[in-house]
C-alpha cells in the first residue's frame, strides 16, 4: 500500500535549485535510503517531507494528507512523521525516562517495548549529560517513535559514530522496521550503512533525481559514473577491451573488481601487468595495466607489482551485459 507520494518537489536556494523536479513514491514498511555527494539536497528534501521546509513548488501526502510546510501552518512539522537531525540536541540536567515521559503518548508498556527494542532499558535513570553518543542517538529516536510515527526520517544516524556503536545503531534501525512496522527513510554517505539494509535507494545529484532502484539495480546497473562512484570502486572499459573479453555489441561498461577474475590465459582474457596491489581486510583489489586502460580487480591474495596477469570477466556479468 502506497504510504507517502512526493510529487514535482522543487526548492530554489540563494544559489539556484536546491531540488528540481523530485517524484517518487513509497509503500509502506518499506526502508529507503537517500544517498548523494555533500549538496546534493539529501537533508532538504527530508526536511520538505516532515513539513519542516516550504517547497516552492509540489506536494508532499502521507496517506492521501498534504503535508503542510512552515508557511501553511503555525506550528512546523507533521505528528505523523518524525525527523531526527544528524544535529539534534536532548534537554540537559534531565533524566533519560523524564525526557522520554515528556514526548510519550502512548501506554507505559508500548513505551517499554520501545525502549527495549532501541536498546536504552539501562539509561533511563541517567542523566542525558552522562550518556554516551550513541546512547544519545537510541533515546532521540525512542523520543520520536513514542509520538507514534507513521515514517521515520533519520539524516545521517550513522554520522562520527565508530564501528561498534555504529553496528548496534544499525540493529535498532532494521528491528524498528521489522518489530515497530514503522517505514523508515535514511540518508547516509556509506555504502555500507544502506547495500544491505535498504528496500529502495533514491540517488541525487545536484538536487535532481538520478537513479531509483534496489540496492542490486543501483550497484550492479548504475545509470553513470557519478552513482557508480557513490557505491564503490569501478572501471570504465572501452570498447577494444570489451571486444577482446567477449563483448563485441557494446562500446563502454561500468565494471566492478569483483566482476573481473584472474586466469590463465585464454580467447576471452586480457594480458595485463599489475601496478598497484591494496590491503582490503577480507579480500586485495589490484590496479591492473591493460593495453590502453588500467582496471580496478578484486583477488584473494596479494600479486607482486610487476607480475603478468590475464583478466576475464565473469559469466555472470557477461549474461547481464548481454541482455
Amino acid at each position: 500500500m502506497t504510504l507517502l507520494i512526493v510529487k514535482n518537489i522543487k526548492k530554489t536556494g540563494a544559489d539556484g535549485f536546491v531540488l528540481s523536479d523530485i517524484n517518487f513514491t513509497i509503500t509502506s514498511f518499506q526502508k529507503i535510503a537517500v544517498a548523494g555527494e555533500t549538496g546534493s539536497g539529501k537533508s532538504t528534501l527530508l526536511k520538505i517531507l516532515a513539513g519542516l521546509v516550504q517547497p516552492d513548488h509540489g506536494l508532499v501526502e502521507l496517506n492521501g494528507e498534504t503535508i503542510k510546510g512552515p508557511d501553511e501552518q503555525l506550528v512546523a512539522g507533521n505528528p505523523k512523521i518524525a525527523y531526527l537531525s544528524q544535529h539534534f540536541e536532548l534537554q540537559k540536567h534531565l533524566r533519560v525516562e523524564q525526557v522520554l515521559a515528556y514526548a510519550s503518548q502512548i501506554p507505559d508498556q508500548e513505551a517499554q517495548r520501545i525502549y527495549s527494542i532501541c536498546r536504552i532499558t539501562h539509561v533511563l535513570q541517567r542523566k542525558t549529560d552522562e550518556l554516551s553518543g550513541g546512547e544519545k542517538q537510541r533515546v532521540a529516536i525512542a523520543r520520536l517513535l513514542i509520538g507514534k510515527p507513521r515514517l521515520l526520517l533519520l539524516d545521517e544516524p550513522y554520522t562520527n559514530l565508530d564501528r561498534l556503536v555504529k553496528d548496534d545503531l544499525k540493529n535498532v534501525i532494521e528491528a524498528i522496521g521489522n518489530k515497530l512496522k514503522i517505514t523508515c527513510m535514511i540518508v547516509s554517505h556509506d555504502p555500507e550503512d544502506t547495500l544491505g539494509w535498504a528496500d529502495q535507494i533514491i540517488v541525487l545529484k545536484e538536487g535532481r533525481l538520478v537513479q531509483l532502484g534496489s540496492p542490486e539495480t543501483i550497484y550492479r546497473k548504475p545509470k553513470n559514473e557519478y552513482v557508480a562512484g557513490l557505491f564503490g570502486n569501478f572501471s570504465i572499459v572501452k570498447a577494444n577491451l570489451l571486444k577482446k573479453l567477449g563483448l563485441e555489441k557494446l562500446k563502454r561498461a561500468i565494471i566492478r573488481p569483483e566482476d573481473f577474475k584472474l586466469q590463465r590465459k585464454t580467447t576471452r582474457s586480457a594480458a595485463g601487468k599489475v601496478v598497484d596491489c591494496f590491503f582490503l581486510g577480507n579480500r586485495y583489489e589490484l590496479e591492473v595495466e591493460l593495453k590502453d586502460q588500467n582496471v580496478r580487480v578484486s583477488s584473494a591474495k596479494a600479486l607482486p607489482i610487476g607480475d603478468t596477469v590475464y583478466v576475464k570477466l565473469q559469466s555472470s556479468l557477461m549474461r547481464s551485459l548481454s541482455e
